[in-house]
């Protein structure tokens, strides 16, 4: 499996929430719900990806649950992702692929974030990347990172996605990240910038899944690897083993892994937290 995924925190008996969404909540999400089956807007969420699996069998493929207050939000590693109420988006998309190999699925989390890159494009003057796994970048600063989670059986996938929209400096997390309205976009809506992830990453996914979930006949990978930030820079890649590998990322081999050239050679790293370097 290309990138591993995480499996869901149990929910211990979340509520599926309803009801009326404030202005706050960026409106009602009117284009967004013409491009999916399903769209909840809950007025907060602990984990949007928590209350969507926990509804999953009951949910069609391409489902959506959208908040513009998570309480509890993660990101890898169990790391938090907190953030004032009404300046990001959390979304989780329900993904039900049919037929694909086990293989294949380590692949969303890089799909995910090409779709949000894609989308981001159109509202910031400055260049969207990809950072390998689960990061989107503007001009180097993490806007947005992505969460994907496996589904019981591997029945399916949850991909979440945090995406800042209208942070000050002072209330993003640390002085790598960003927003949307930081890099220049101006008056962005919630709705738009929702509408406009569906639309990339609904692309992206039919795509792989008419090609069998292959990587090379969709063109994901050669697409992934030309939004990737992190192809030929330095890097330091602490491993699950807690070894910090360091080299040059000089590519993404066919499992979506990232491949970096060291002083011992070419290492293909299929899970690990990295490290942009300026030297």
């Amino acid at each position: 499996m290309a990138v591993p995924l995480t499996k869901p925190y149990k929910s211990a008996g979340l509520p599926w929430q309803t009801g009326p969404v404030r202005e706050t909540d960026s409106v009602d999400f009117r284009r967004s719900r013409t491009i999916v089956p399903v769209l909840e807007v809950l007025p907060e969420a602990g984990s949007t990806n928590d209350v969507l699996s926990a509804r999953a069998g009951d949910l069609p493929d391409l489902a959506v649950v959208v908040t513009a207050n998570q309480t509890g939000g993660r990101g890898r590693l169990g790391r938090a992702w907190v953030t004032p109420p009404d300046t990001a988006l959390a979304i989780s998309v329900l993904l039900k692929p049919v037929g694909l190999p086990p293989e294949s699925f380590g692949w969303f989390p890089l799909l995910g974030g090409l779709a949000m890159s894609r989308a981001l494009g159109r509202f910031v003057p400055g260049g969207v990347q990809v950072k390998w796994p689960n990061d989107v970048l503007i001009d180097g600063q993490k806007v947005c990172g992505i969460l994907t989670e496996l589904l019981p059986g591997m029945s399916g996938l949850v991909i979440g996605a945090g995406v800042n929209l209208s942070q000050t400096r002072e209330e993003l997390p640390t002085d790598t990240s960003t927003s949307l309205a930081i890099a220049g976009a101006d008056a962005v809506e919630a709705d738009a910038v929702l509408a406009a992830y569906l639309i990339q990453l609904t692309t992206l996914y039919r795509e792989f899944q008419a090609a069998g979930g292959d990587p090379l006949r969709s063109a994901l990978r050669d697409e992934v690897a030309e939004a990737c930030h992190t192809i030929g820079r330095a890097v330091r890649v602490q491993l699950p083993s807690g070894d910090d590998l360091l080299g040059t990322a000089v590519g993404i081999d066919e499992s979506g892994r990232l491949i970096v050239e060291s002083d011992a050679g070419r290492t293909a790293v299929a899970a690990g937290d990295v490290t942009h370097l300026r030297y």
